[in-house]
């Protein structure tokens, strides 16, 4: 009970009222090991699965299923070995084995790329950054990295128009992706748009991972939740990372909290399993090291 109680919390009393208990279907998620095997992305050669083979020889526990279905849990970690302490605040992210050195001491920009055949060709490991253009993802990027000018910032929406390399600690890449949405963008801006990032998703074998920004101070959008299921229809692996997650209280509407478990029911009905998650705020640093920590586990299993 104290893995489940400590989870459906969502650890929101780092900052917010506590909100109402989920019921144990709530949330869900992609196991790793599921996303790799039906990724064309490139990884490891298969290896005995520890856990399917302990699984077949014995009934799977209460606090075993729980994990399967509620937690993301990483290669390396058995179900039934998850305890409340491996799972990272206000998220549903298990660190298991893989996780490893996740500090950044030097990042430098690399290059922008109008198509994804002109991005870097260098094998680094790398994390796509996306999300609606006014949902604060140069800001993350800055307070990701600590510097406040790695990534470019601007009071109008839809200034990143290419796709940008940064390389982190000379391994690997952060990639700021063009926002959607832009409803002030002509409708030839948008198709290009698409055209390429859409490119760079299905033939970029380096990527590692999608990190989807969703706007936590604001209810569900549709366009989020479309971008979501092509990303999963076309089985890249993704994290979602819930923004602006230090507004207490939203000016209209619902609390981030509860745009959160709002989103995470409307995901329900497309996805058996809930991708990765977790929260974040630019403003107060919240999130940070956990996200880092997440990309490093997933980024030590990618280059074995």
């Amino acid at each position: 009970m104290l893995l489940r109680n400590r989870l459906l919390s969502l650890s929101l009393t780092l900052f917010l009222s506590p909100p109402s208990p989920l019921p144990k279907s709530a949330s869900f998620l992609f196991s790793f090991n599921k996303t790799i095997a039906h990724s064309t992305h490139k990884r490891p050669e298969s290896k005995p699965d520890v856990s399917a083979s302990r699984a077949a020889k014995q009934p799977m526990s209460e606090r075993a299923r729980f994990a399967k279905t509620v937690l993301f849990v990483p290669p390396g970690v058995d179900p039934e070995d998850v305890t409340d302490e491996m799972i990272l605040p206000g998220s549903n992210i298990v660190v298991g084995p893989y996780a490893g050195h996740s500090q950044i001491k030097e990042v430098e920009f690399v290059k922008s790329s109008g198509r994804a055949k002109d991005c870097p060709k260098d094998d680094r490991p790398e994390f796509a950054i996306l999300g609606r253009s006014n949902v604060g993802k140069s800001s993350l990027i800055n307070a990701l990295v600590r510097k406040k000018e790695v990534a470019l910032t601007s009071k109008k929406p839809g200034k990143t128009q290419l796709i940008n390399h940064f390389l982190v600690n000379k391994s690997w890449y952060i990639v700021d992706l063009p926002g959607y949405g832009f409803a002030r963008a002509s409708n030839a801006a948008r198709t290009d748009w698409s055209s390429f990032t859409k490119g760079y998703f299905l033939n970029r074998d380096t990527l590692v991972a999608v990190l989807l920004l969703i706007d936590a101070s604001v209810p569900p959008q549709r366009i989020d939740l479309d971008c979501a299921n092509w990303l999963g229809r076309n089985n890249i692996p993704m994290t979602f990372l819930f923004t602006k997650c230090d507004k207490l209280k939203a000016s209209k509407g619902k609390r981030p909290d509860e745009n959160i478990r709002d989103f995470q029911e409307l995901v329900r009905e497309n996805y058996k399993q809930h991708p990765a998650w977790i929260m974040t705020s630019s403003v107060t640093g919240l999130g940070r090291d956990e996200l880092l920590l997440h990309l490093s586990q997933l980024r030590n299993y990618w280059d074995q």
